[in-house]
């Protein structure tokens, strides 16, 4: 992906909206645009809109409040230091300040935009003080997955039963993918990062399949097989965000361009059932999430149903 452009769309909604908070117009605790009000406003799609809000809340110009949504922050009328790590910092606090400010670069621009040199400049230290904290950049973004996933706020599993435990923690997971487009790209299978906070998510997917008479070697495949579940699509979100972000071109407005063609292709008589499809049906990607997510549990719920069988 390559770098955004000066005009890239969320950039030029955000500058309006700092522009309105600089000006007072909109005073702190004052309400901001939400995501989808963004979306509907300026045009654009939820993603963008996300970006937008995510760049005003790194720069310290609004905040999240329970009960008010997104607020304009009490800081925001003064600039706010950046403090590098070592800089009255423990060194724990410093190491999640390092990951922090890469998260929110990442967030707002993509992971291509991370790097070593881009994170020293944020934080205003020379890019060779980074290499008391990490080593590399990719023990860099093994720490960035691991901290988004220490969001994650888990209860007890086992009072929902199997599938509510699973529904919950795929749900989990597809919002925290949704609230980071970059993580479903860190993650491997094959090569699985040593981050605490994931051996505990996936220790905690393993425990609610207690007492189904199941292996842990079925267990441990239905934990990566419901992730890979989420990642994938999240993939096709993450994708849709960077083509919108390097085009300017929302996907209504690509489908809109493609209307003409797509009608002739479809009127022709050769695809007579894809042109019963309505072309929300493959464009709703929390819809396919969701059909995915209960087709799969339908199909493990009968796998559970035939061991319970067999230990009878």
């Amino acid at each position: 992906m390559s770098p955004p452009r000066p005009d890239a769309p969320y950039r030029a909604i955000a500058e309006e909206i700092r522009a309105r908070i600089v000006a007072g117009e909109l005073r702190p605790g004052d309400r901001v645009p939400s995501i989808r009000q963004i979306a509907q406003r300026w045009g654009v799609a939820m993603a963008t809109a996300t970006r937008v809000t995510a760049a005003l809340r790194e720069d310290g110009l609004v905040e999240a409040r329970v009960g008010a949504g997104t607020v304009v922050s009490a800081r925001s009328h003064r600039k706010q230091p950046v403090d590098a790590p070592g800089r009255g910092f423990s060194d724990q606090a410093a190491h999640r300040h390092l990951l922090r400010n890469a998260i929110a670069i990442a967030d707002v621009e993509g992971l291509d935009a991370v790097s070593m040199r881009r994170l020293a400049a944020e934080l205003g230290i020379g890019p060779m003080s980074l290499y008391r904290h990490v080593a590399n950049k990719e023990e860099l973004l093994t720490q960035m997955a691991d901290e988004a996933f220490g969001e994650l706020d888990l209860p007890e599993s086992g009072s929902r039963g199997w599938r509510g435990d699973l529904e919950l923690i795929a749900r989990r997971d597809w919002e925290l993918c949704r609230r980071h487009l970059w993580l479903a790209r860190v993650v491997s299978f094959t090569r699985p990062l040593l981050a605490p906070n994931m051996m505990a998510h996936t220790e905690w997917t393993l425990r609610a399949l207690d007492g189904l008479g199941l292996s842990m070697a079925v267990r441990m495949r239905e934990a990566l097989t419901l992730h890979s579940l989420v990642l994938t699509a999240a993939l096709s979100v993450a994708e849709e965000a960077e083509a919108e972000q390097s085009t300017g071109v929302t996907l209504a407005g690509w489908r809109a361009a493609q209307r003409t063609q797509a009608h002739k292709v479809l009127v022709s008589g050769r695809f007579p059932l894809l042109a019963a499809v309505s072309e929300d049906t493959t464009a709703d990607l929390d819809a396919l999430f969701e059909y995915g997510l209960a087709r799969h549990l339908d199909g493990f719920a009968a796998l559970v149903g035939e061991s319970a069988v067999g230990r009878a």
